[in-house]
């Protein structure tokens, strides 16, 4: 399920004509959990998960179903879960549980901060990997318009940066 920004997109057009507060300026981190509980609120129990995406305005989380071969999307918008998209069938990658997210809210964010404090902070996403681990992703703009993700450790620091 990895960057399916055409979803992501749709679901934030749809989401953002719903909120008349102003939107923060960059992602909260407490956000992935906040909207991880809320889903497994929802649905009675542990999920698995293929991404959680915070972004300034929301949430977007992607949960596996019918043994990760589908996925239902949420959007998790102003601390309130709203009903699910249509599921999307065909979904692939790799999935993880709640228990899996062990990045520090306070701190995950600081290694982007501080080595590039010029830059836009667009999203934290937290995506599946191999064997039920997970790998926090920042996307990030310049003010000259480029985009980079980079991948952080738990605790903040820059593990990898890849421009998009």
């Amino acid at each position: 399920m990895s960057r399916r920004p055409a979803i992501a997109a749709a679901l934030v057009a749809v989401a953002l004509g719903c909120s008349s507060d102003p939107a923060p300026s960059e992602p909260l981190a407490a956000d992935v959990r906040a909207a991880v509980a809320a889903v497994e609120a929802a649905r009675g129990g542990p999920q698995e998960f293929f991404e959680v995406t915070a972004t300034p305005q929301l949430t977007n989380v992607f949960v596996a179903i019918d043994d990760a071969g589908a996925a239902v999307p949420y959007v998790y918008l102003d601390g309130e879960l709203q009903p699910p998209a249509p599921r999307l069938d065909g979904a692939a990658g790799h999935t993880f549980t709640a228990d899996a997210l062990d990045f520090d809210d306070a701190t995950v964010l600081s290694g982007v901060r501080s080595d590039l404090p010029a830059a836009t902070i667009d999203a934290f996403s937290v995506e599946g990997t191999a064997g039920g681990f997970v790998r926090y992703v920042v996307s990030v703009r310049s003010e000259q318009g480029g985009v980079l993700d980079v991948v952080v450790a738990p605790r903040g620091a820059v593990v990898e940066v890849n421009p998009l």
